[in-house]
């Protein structure tokens, strides 16, 4: 499958510094996307690296930033959003993400907020899924019928597999998002496609160079999305604990995992954002609605919010740490959305994926490369996901050292889209820092 073409450089916007002359980062400690190399110059020049290495020359008229005591990191990848404004993708990029990977929605809002993503430099960049593949009255149709969604097309048989593709192609997608969703898992049965109509998706998918992401909750739904040769699981497993022929056939078949626990910790009576919205080193940045909501999600019934949900975060997390250590990639995702009623969200969730995959077993080294370069890799995305010359300069520089600490990465001092410094600006009513 061929990875999607690079963006030309745009001219950034009001909300983010041109990259009009060189800037040198002098000292750091750079976290490459696989292991940290300190007392390193990095060279900005435009919107791509120009150099790495000790003692760098400074080039005439270039800013000099110091980075003794500090990290510079490839831009942060978020694996699984559902992005339906450019509002969210500039709170991702406020908290270092610059680039999500969409994983479903109306194919208009997916166009429309994926232009804006290639205008602009104040916003990250996103990848599109458009509308996913789910059999007729399959999930998330119950959406629809709240009013939360419009009408979709659905893929009845194998024999619909191949214009779906076609048509998705069309919207623009950059992905393919497959349903298995028999709806046990959140206490409302409905219809699920076949084997044979996930693999005739996965097959036209791959025919036209699509990589596909399954919806996968349940550990009968993973072990359908691996044996139909799905490229990767849009969620761990959560139903229960995961036997050993899961985990290796998981490995075997070679794709990647997203875990999102974020996201199932939300289905819990504590969700990690209670956490990440106390911390005075994200708070100042966090969009004051989504702070009011919170507050509201916190105040209220949690029995009465969660409701008949048979998932754990703990099952999910210990599968995949198992895929892990057999070889499964790892991809740091939140499953964010733009709700009500949820708490997690853009931007701001990353940080307590990070935390909950190094609670899980992972090393802060190896939750960092499901952050940037295994993400990049899996979708094919090599201008990114890197520290290295000729990759673009979507960048993150934060105090302290985020292989001995994952909170660190909250720390954040500057970020950069395409060689554009962001501007940040604190927007809860506390200080921030620029």
């Amino acid at each position: 499958m061929s990875a999607p073409t690079p963006a030309s450089p745009p001219t950034a916007t009001s909300a983010s510094t041109p990259a009009s002359s060189p800037t040198l980062v002098r000292r750091v400690s750079v976290f490459d996307g696989s292991q940290l190399r300190p007392g390193l110059d990095v060279l900005i020049d435009g919107p791509v690296i120009a150099a790495v290495g000790p003692g760098l020359e400074i080039p005439a008229g270039a800013t000099v930033i110091d980075g003794t005591g500090r990290t510079l990191l490839p831009g942060l990848i978020d694996s699984h959003t559902h992005t339906t404004d450019v509002a969210q993708l500039r709170q991702a990029l406020l908290f270092g993400i610059t680039t999500e990977l969409d994983m479903g929605g109306a194919p208009a809002t997916a166009r429309r907020v994926r232009a804006a993503a290639d205008e602009r430099d104040d916003l990250a960049d996103v990848r599109v899924a458009t509308t996913g593949a789910t059999a007729p009255g399959g999930h998330p149709g119950q959406l629809v019928e709240m009013g939360m969604l419009e009408p979709f097309p659905t893929v009845a048989g194998p024999a619909d597999a191949a214009g779906f593709v076609a048509a998705r192609v069309a919207d623009g997608a950059d992905h393919l998002k497959i349903f298995i969703e028999d709806g046990t898992a959140i206490g409302r049965p409905m219809p699920v496609m076949s084997a044979e109509t996930i693999t005739a998706l996965v097959r036209a998918a791959h025919e036209r160079g699509l990589r596909t992401v399954a919806h996968t909750l349940t550990r009968t739904a993973a072990r359908q999305a691996i044996d139909c040769g799905v490229d990767g699981l849009a969620h761990a497993p959560a139903d229960g604990p995961a036997d050993p022929a899961l985990v290796e056939a998981a490995a075997e078949q070679g794709l990647f995992v997203m875990p999102t626990l974020t996201a199932l910790t939300g289905m819990t009576s504590l969700p990690a954002e209670y956490e990440l919205a106390d911390d005075p080193r994200l708070r100042p940045y966090a969009d004051p609605q989504w702070l009011k909501g919170l507050e509201q999600v916190r105040a209220g019934d949690p029995g009465q919010r969660v409701g008949p949900i048979g998932v754990d975060p703990r099952h999910a997390a210990d599968a995949a740490v198992r895929m892990f250590r057999l070889g499964v990639p790892l991809l740091a995702g939140t499953d964010g959305t733009g709700g009500t009623g949820h708490p997690t969200t853009h931007g701001i969730s990353y940080h307590g994926e990070l935390a909950l995959l190094v609670a899980a077993g992972l090393t802060p080294a190896e939750a960092l490369t499901a952050a940037t370069a295994a993400p990049a890799a899996a979708f094919g995305l090599a201008d990114r996901g890197r520290v290295a010359p000729g990759l673009r300069a979507d960048l993150l520089l934060v105090d302290g050292d985020p292989t001995r600490d994952i909170t660190s990465l909250r720390s954040v001092a500057t970020v950069w889209r395409r060689g554009s410094r962001v501007q940040r600006t604190a927007q809860a009513g506390t200080d921030g820092q620029e």
